[in-house]
């Protein structure tokens, strides 16, 4: 009778769900957490097509208008490395939720700034509670998900890490030039919520660890949130300012210098550090952030010079440059969803060694630029780089993360480096092409003035042809020869221009083609049924 009923006995259902299973309350959570990343990210860039309309409504200079963007990008390189051991303190579902909440009240404020003063100060919160939902959302990813998903779970996150960035001007110039600037910041509160109940009802509660807090590494704390914060400065304001002819970026500078050496030594000394930078030392992970420093330089780099080249050389307004930049974003999310099946099916060292070429490719396209180069002529070099970027970071996630163990206590720490490594990579490239724009259209102004001197048969020719041109519209001969030579000296200033801009491009592409080497050296990882295969 006892072998009829257990024969007649219901199977138990979860006897039967296989070891990968994952269930639908965990993918919420996960479309939740990414999503919060994808808004953190975005507004990273989402202002920067707007800058001139906030500026302008705050009464702000162009100096004094940059510190809305550095402000956000300061507290947000700060708080990513400290994710991983406050998630821990606090519980990840209180810590993600209470941040989550905040940035959505931030985002409220700083589109409600009465003056300058109270925009750099949200932004700066809005920058500490948004930088939370990124390394964040990687760490929810790497130990819920079984290591056979991890690569569907990395395809979404790298639609936040290079589809947000790329996304970010056009929308934020379609919102500005449709409805003001305001909504820039209140675009994040209908996805902020759908976060908020996500983490609400399908994370579980977990106690919290108060007492790690007294025997924190503060000491490591105090010394990276000074050093990484004063040298995120330097590199925003870097460039306004004159680098070191600056008193005010050079003691940032020292600071940096000083800070950093010394959290470094704190770090590797001490027993229990709040991050684990050993995890540099992991063939993998060490090797995967070089590259990953360098697809900052990329992304970011590319983001920040293109948009230049628009509205100074072609003129476009906010919305044009959005509609540009869309061909690098767009297409992304048809490859994406084809990431999981390749990773599983290609030797990953080979689709990130791919995607790294396609990205160059796309910016030594660019480097080829003249003044007559616009929307279309860009389209291809665009796509082209809409492939690329896809194709890096996804399986870059993988190889970097495939020593991590699921439920790893070193996921937080690696979640917050490898993060932290990007956004450093793209502060790093702007400093840099922002002095370079600046010192090689000085360079090629006067390379340019030196071939067209007023003792040129030719140039004269030409002050002559243009002088009478003046002239013809009813200008008297001394103004319409002034005019000329303005004329001929924009022309000269223009074409040095797109040459500057040419050699940023270039330095773009030699970054990330020089990056290929590291990939080289990768030890392969294959993803195959439920595991990660070394």
């Amino acid at each position: 009778m006892s072998m009829g009923s257990s024969v007649l006995a219901p199977p138990n259902p979860s006897s039967e769900l296989p070891d990968d299973y994952v269930p639908l309350k965990t993918w919420i959570s996960i479309v939740g957490v990414l999503l919060g990343a994808f808004m953190a990210i975005l507004d990273i860039q989402i202002t920067n097509s707007s800058l001139k309309d906030i500026q302008g409504s705050l009464s702000a200079t162009l100096e004094e208008g940059s510190w809305i963007s550095t402000a956000y990008l300061v507290a947000e390189i700060v708080v990513i490395p400290l994710t991983g051991w406050l998630a821990v303190v606090f519980s990840k579902r209180l810590y993600l939720f209470v941040n989550a909440a905040l940035f959505v009240f931030f985002s409220i404020c700083c589109a409600n700034a009465w003056d300058l003063n109270s925009m750099i100060v949200f932004r700066a919160l809005q920058g500490f509670t948004g930088g939370v939902m990124i390394p964040m959302a990687f760490t929810i990813m790497l130990t819920t998900l079984p290591p056979s998903k991890r690569s569907v779970g990395l395809a979404l996150f790298g639609l936040t890490a290079t589809f947000a960035p790329t996304i970010g001007p056009t929308l934020g110039g379609w919102l500005t030039e449709a409805y003001g600037w305001e909504y820039i910041f209140y675009l994040n509160v209908v996805p902020g919520a759908f976060l908020l109940a996500s983490v609400w009802f399908t994370m579980e509660p977990q106690p919290l660890q108060l007492n790690l807090l007294k025997k924190g590494d503060w000491w490591g704390i105090f010394s990276m949130v000074l050093g990484l914060g004063s040298l995120q400065i330097v590199l925003e304001e870097g460039s306004r300012k004159d680098w070191f002819n600056s008193e005010f970026i050079l003691r940032l500078a020292v600071v940096a210098v000083v800070f950093l050496t010394l959290f470094f030594w704190i770090e590797f000394t001490r027993k229990e550090p709040f991050i684990n930078l050993r995890l540099l030392t992991l063939r993998n992970f060490g090797l995967g952030s070089i590259v990953n420093l360098a697809l900052g330089l990329g992304l970011y780099g590319s983001i920040y010079i293109l948009p230049l080249y628009l509205a100074q050389v072609q003129g476009y307004n906010a919305m044009q440059i959005g509609q540009v930049i869309m061909w690098a974003g767009i297409p992304q999310l048809f490859i994406i969803p084809f990431l999981p099946w390749l990773t599983k099916r290609f030797d990953i060292r080979v689709l990130i060694g791919i995607g790294v070429v396609l990205f160059a490719v796309s910016c030594f396209m660019n480097a080829g630029m003249s003044h007559d180069t616009g929307a279309t002529q860009l389209q291809w070099s665009q796509i082209i780089r809409a492939l690329g970027q896809p194709l890096i970071i996804t399986p870059l996630s993988s190889v970097a993360t495939s020593d991590i163990a699921v439920g790893s206590t070193d996921s937080g720490s690696a979640s917050g480096l490898f993060n932290m490594t990007r956004n450093l990579g793209g502060s790093l490239g702007i400093a840099c092409l922002s002095t370079l724009l600046t010192q090689r259209e000085q360079f090629h102004s006067n390379r340019l003035g030196e071939a067209i001197s007023l003792y040129n048969p030719s140039t004269r020719e030409r002050i002559d042809q243009m002088t009478q041109a003046f002239m013809s519209k009813g200008i008297d001969a001394y103004t319409a020869h002034d005019q000329a030579i303005a004329a001929i000296s924009n022309l000269v200033r223009r074409e040095a221009y797109v040459m500057a801009f040419n050699d940023c491009f270039y330095f773009i592409g030699m970054g990330l083609f020089l990056s290929i080497f590291a990939v080289f050296f990768l030890r392969k990882v294959t993803i195959s049924g439920g595991r990660a295969a070394h």
